[in-house]
């Protein structure tokens, strides 16, 4: 299985503590770390205000960050959990990707969903649609990308978006595209959109869950006539990993100190325990065909999880 891991960016207040002043470094020195140990990919989300609640704590911005590190690493893959459609034209945001890729020299994941987060569409004057409409939106950015990374002058005319002989130089290095994630549990719509376009799913869920996706996704590929092989399953979920449990239990109480999360929502994740717990829950995700966890790692700035993990790697 490969993994991936964010750098702390503020919106999960993984940047609690650090001046203004260092904080892009601790991004930078996080990234780099994370190439050093051999992840295969550094992930980045796409949001403006932290959680669970907004609060003034600095939230970086997502492309402009796959921007930055693009430049800041030489070798690690460059994702986002998850872009949303919402907040960009799809084809400005196509443009982005595609620069990203080339200055990066082919190492971009391109993962995109509907957008879910609320606070932020009222708070920076976006439209709030409903999820229905939202996921329609979704689609039609879909093939909006395809078509603006695959041909040179290309023409759509949806619903909700339309481009007419929209060029796009330079293409990206990545044919035909950087990789598509279609993210998001939705088990009617967006496991749909993911059989009919995508090359990797992604799920917050555990074992079981990730059974039951599993399974829907199988049908909804036999229904869109999709080889359900060629799409990627995978994990997006907290990792915290502690020596023992009393080392567990102190890392787990100062998160939920500083973020308002109580305690029991970090016991109740999957990949939360000590070494030996999280080690054997990752191979049952493994032995269910999960491909690659993108793991959020809360103790990045001040922890050694990244390390732990990192033993899966070297195995």
């Amino acid at each position: 299985m490969k993994i991936g891991a964010f750098v702390p960016q503020g919106w999960r207040m993984d940047l609690n503590g650090v001046p203004i002043e260092d904080q892009w470094n601790t991004i930078i020195s996080s990234a780099q770390k994370i190439e050093e140990l051999d992840y295969e990919s550094i992930w980045v989300y796409d949001h403006f205000h932290t959680v669970p609640k907004p609060t003034q704590d600095p939230t970086f911005e997502c492309w402009t960050l796959m921007s930055a590190l693009s430049q800041k690493t030489n070798k690690v893959r460059l994702g986002q959990m998850c872009t949303c459609n919402s907040y960009r034209n799809p084809s400005y945001l196509t443009k982005v990707a595609s620069n990203i890729d080339v200055i990066s020299g082919g190492r971009l994941e391109y993962a995109i969903g509907a957008g879910w987060y609320d606070h932020e569409y009222k708070a920076y004057g976006y439209e709030y649609p409903s999820a229905g409409v939202r996921l329609k939106m979704l689609e039609e950015s879909l093939i909006i990308y395809k078509l603006m990374t695959t041909e040179k002058a290309p023409v759509f005319k949806g619903t909700y978006y339309e481009i007419d002989g929209a060029i796009n130089q330079p293409k990206p290095l990545q044919k035909p595209y950087p990789p598509l994630w279609v993210c998001g549990g939705g088990e009617k719509v967006t496991l749909k959109l993911l059989a009919r376009h995508g090359d990797y799913g992604n799920w917050d869920v555990d074992v079981e869950g990730f059974k039951h996706k599993s399974q829907l996704l199988q049908d909804h590929c036999k229904n869109e006539n999709r080889d359900y092989s060629e799409i990627g399953r995978t994990l997006h979920t907290n990792v915290l990993i502690g020596k023992d449990k009393n080392d567990l239990d102190n890392k787990i109480s100062k998160l939920a100190e500083y973020t308002n999360i109580p305690k029991e929502y970090y016991y109740d994740r999957p990949l939360i325990g000590t070494k030996d717990e999280v080690f054997n829950i990752y191979s049952q995700f493994e032995n269910e065909g999960c491909s690659y966890l993108i793991a959020y790692i809360p103790d990045i700035v001040w922890g050694d999880t990244l390390n732990i993990l990192s033993e899966l790697i070297e195995s």
